[in-house]
Order: C-alpha cells, then structure tokens, then sequence
C-alpha cells in the first residue's frame, strides 16, 4: 500500500507525515485481501491532502483532510474537518475505513454468489 501526503497553507513537517503514514497504514489489514494473485501485490494508493481552511474564520483554525483510497475498479473519497488537524486526520481515516470495509464486503459477496449460482448448476 502507497501512500501520498500533500499539505496545503501550512508546513509539512516530518512528525504530520509519521502521523499520517502510521495511521492510514492500519487500513492495510482491510486491503490485503484486494491484493492480484499473480503478483502479490497490493493494489492500492491512499492518496491523503490536509490543508488549513482560508484565513477568513473568526475563531480558530479549521484544518480539513482529504483522503481518497484508489483500489482496483474503484475510487473511495473520505473528507473531514476539524479544529485540531490530529483529530480530522483520524476522523479521515475512520470514514474511509468504514468505505473500503463496504467495498471490501461487496467484493467478497459477490465471488460467493458466482461460487453459489456454480454450485446448484452442478447439483441439477
């Protein structure tokens, strides 16, 4: 799994990006199993863009955290926007967990129906 961390108004320093990668690197245990038989490779790039909102807020700073999953035959967007950027990166993070959990389900099932639909052909 690849990931690619972009910042936006603000600096990118090297304890933000270990943050990031640790945390978006839990969601390798939900991609393995997208990996490609013949190569064993996971196919997966996490794309991750945080950014400081504009300056015209009256109070606070409101950091917002893009993160999009690339994963075979589809592309899964994630948004958050917090006032401290260690809880919108989590908060990405959980929302694309939860998006690729369903991806990940839907893909299973649908290789147990074909696998169910072939079974009771054969029986007939």
């Amino acid at each position: 799994m690849k990931i690619i961390i972009k910042a936006k108004n603000l600096e990118q320093s090297e304890a933000l990006n270990k943050f990031i990668e640790e945390k978006f690197f839990t969601l390798k245990k939900f991609i393995d199993i997208l990996k490609r038989p013949d190569e064993g490779k996971t196919l997966a790039e996490v794309f991750v863009e945080v950014e400081k909102e504009s300056r015209h807020h009256r109070k606070g700073e409101i950091f917002l955290v893009k993160a999009q999953a690339i994963l075979p035959g589809r592309s899964i967007m994630a948004e958050a926007k917090e006032e401290d950027l260690f809880k919108a990166v989590i908060a990405a993070r959980d929302e694309l967990r939860m998006e690729i959990e369903k991806y990940k389900v839907k893909k299973v099932d649908k290789n147990r129906r074909e696998q169910r639909k072939a079974k009771t052909e054969i029986e007939r």
